[in-house]
């Protein structure tokens, strides 16, 4: 189903970014943030690394997010049928905490011909200005890449700190506000940051890494894919499997191990850092 009008593709083309679009219903946010804090509470703390990435492996109100039809009909618009999840990570920031994000672009993570990657960020709570929403910069998805490079700081969210330093500072680019259970997008070359929570909610942002199935790894090892809408004829990437909700947890953290292991490896990062 066509969601997306002719004016927002091509808003989308021009700023490289999507404003929110209504994506989950208000009982969907209530029950995958529910069954998302009730497992935070067993375990005594928030999802961390590496259960916050690829979490659709592990947990079924990550699944149903990244194959959400609604979501993907969006997706669709933009890149057509043959639709795959490359990389998907949980985006939390407690309220009041000095966590943010540095300027980056999401290529220099993912090494992907052509660079077609899309980012919905879909919001769990709301994700505003005092919540520490994302900044984007109109138009600098047209530059390409741009050079990014290591300045770890213990309160950014990107462990390495892998970032584009110097050129953009806190007020640049344009809020992005994205209301809880909506969706934003972004190209990978778009420039984005976001700054500290300064509200008194949790901001819970999934932002789910979609591609369309005729993009290749520039790197090796090759990681891998779930496909979520239409074929993947290419087979370009290792397939992963839906999550089954009757698989054993363990079952479940032996695949989703796996599937981070190659991952890591084809981003160049460093496992645990």
């Amino acid at each position: 189903m066509k969601r997306l009008t002719e004016e927002q593709i091509a808003r989308y083309r021009r700023d490289g970014f999507l404003d929110a679009q209504p994506v989950l219903t208000p009982d969907e946010v209530r029950t995958y943030r529910s069954e998302l804090e009730s497992y935070e509470q067993s375990i005594g703390h928030s999802l961390a690394f590496p259960e916050k990435t690829k979490p659709y492996l592990l947990f079924e109100w990550a699944d149903a997010i990244v194959h959400n039809p609604i979501l993907l009909d969006y997706l669709e618009d933009l890149i057509g049928p043959d639709i795959l999840v490359y990389h998907t990570t949980l985006w939390t920031k407690e309220p009041g905490a000095e966590t943010f994000v540095v300027w980056h672009q999401d290529d220099a993570y993912f090494h992907l011909d052509p660079p077609e990657q899309i980012t919905a960020w879909v919001a769990l709570s709301e994700a505003n200005e005092v919540s520490g929403c994302m900044r984007m910069v109109p138009g600098s998805h047209e530059h390409g890449y741009i050079e990014h490079t290591d300045n770890p700081h213990e309160r950014n969210i990107i462990r390495r700190g892998q970032g584009i330093h110097g050129k953009y500072g806190p007020d640049d680019g344009v809020l992005v506000p994205v209301p809880a259970g909506s969706a934003s997008f972004h190209n990978t070359h778009t420039a984005h940051a976001s700054s500290p929570n300064r509200g008194n909610d949790r901001r819970i942002g999934l932002g789910i890494s979609y591609i369309p199935a005729h993009v290749r790894p520039k790197t090796q090892p090759y990681s891998s894919t779930l496909r979520v809408r239409g074929v993947d004829r290419h087979r370009n990437f290792h397939a992963e499997a839906r999550l089954n909700p009757a698989m054993p947890m363990a079952q479940r953290r032996e695949l989703h191990t796996k599937a981070n292991t190659v991952y890591l490896a084809a981003a160049r990062i460093p496992e645990g850092g």
